[in-house]
């Protein structure tokens, strides 16, 4: 591959979706993350520059792909140098951050003649090691095409969803619906074992009734054993239940369901269990688990 790619925010997602694209053939040349030794560990084992500052990375690719946390990230990342000598790149935003974040990001980036695109990602770290990752990208068609080589690598079918801010609607939307199925999942699970009912049958009939979910598959069986390793934080889902729940705001809608899933991840980070996997909140609903839980057992046990 000719493009040289960089990456803004290398995580676990960020760092495995560096991989992904370096298996496939792209020259990663740069990365960067606001943890040095996290991007200087990554551009050993890829073999590319750890950049000290933003302007190294734009410096270095032709597409920069950021992958951080939230509204203030995303903002500060573009404005402490990323847009320099910006002209003809493309920038792919991978973060769930508001809608008109990513609005305003587009507008930087036409501003200094570089395209952007948000390719919101619905799917997890095995996701983007894969190249598995189900993306939801908005922006000008023209960014899209543009930016097909690369989603097409990180993607099996990237979605088109419209003007910028488009998609992240669409992505708050989508864990708005997944928490509260996981936060209903716990509750189902925790009153199942008040009850004495075995929880491997129960989510077998879960699975075969109206009751079935994505989260079902993922988070059932761990909120069983208490095995809640972070693959999506309880406060990552507090921060994007209210991106819905803002927009829904600004539509006059009232949602009950999404108030109260937001209220028990806020609750888990009150508890000191924000950076638990989002089948944490299991740890609210489960007799002997609820209240001062984090007294109760280290979180460190929690999230083994």
């Amino acid at each position: 591959m000719n493009q040289k790619v960089g990456f803004v925010g290398v995580g676990r997602m960020g760092a495995n979706m560096a991989r992904r694209l370096a298996d496939t053939g792209f020259k990663i040349s740069a990365v960067f993350d606001a943890n040095p030794a996290t991007a200087q560990a990554l551009a050993a084992e890829l073999k590319c520059l750890a950049a000290s500052d933003l302007k190294a990375v734009t410096a270095h690719s032709d597409v920069i792909i950021t992958v951080v946390s939230d509204d203030r990230a995303m903002k500060e990342i573009y404005q402490r140098g990323l847009l320099t000598r910006a002209k003809h790149k493309l920038f792919i935003n991978c973060a769930t951050i508001t809608p008109s974040v990513h609005v305003w990001v587009e507008q930087k980036c036409a501003a200094r003649g570089a395209m952007s695109l948000e390719a919101c990602m619905a799917s997890s770290i095995p996701q983007a090691r894969q190249g598995t990752l189900y993306l939801m990208c908005a922006g000008s068609p023209d960014a899209f095409e543009r930016a097909r080589p690369v989603l097409d690598k990180l993607s099996e079918s990237p979605r088109y969803i419209g003007a910028a801010g488009a998609a992240a609607q669409v992505k708050a939307l989508v864990n708005m619906v997944m928490n509260a199925n996981t936060a209903a999942l716990a509750e189902g699970l925790g009153l199942g074992a008040a009850l004495g009912l075995d929880l491997a049958m129960l989510r077998e009939v879960f699975a075969q009734t109206g009751a079935r979910s994505g989260v079902l598959q993922t988070d059932g069986e761990d909120m069983q054993n208490r095995d809640h390793t972070c693959f999506f934080s309880a406060a990552h889902a507090a921060k994007d239940s209210g991106i819905a729940l803002k927009l829904a705001k600004e539509q006059g809608l009232n949602l009950p369901l999404a108030t109260a899933t937001k209220k028990q991840y806020d609750r888990m980070i009150t508890l000191g269990l924000g950076d638990l996997d989002k089948s944490g909140v299991a740890e609210l609903t489960f007799n002997g688990r609820k209240g001062n839980v984090a007294a109760e057992q280290p979180v460190e046990k929690l999230a083994r």
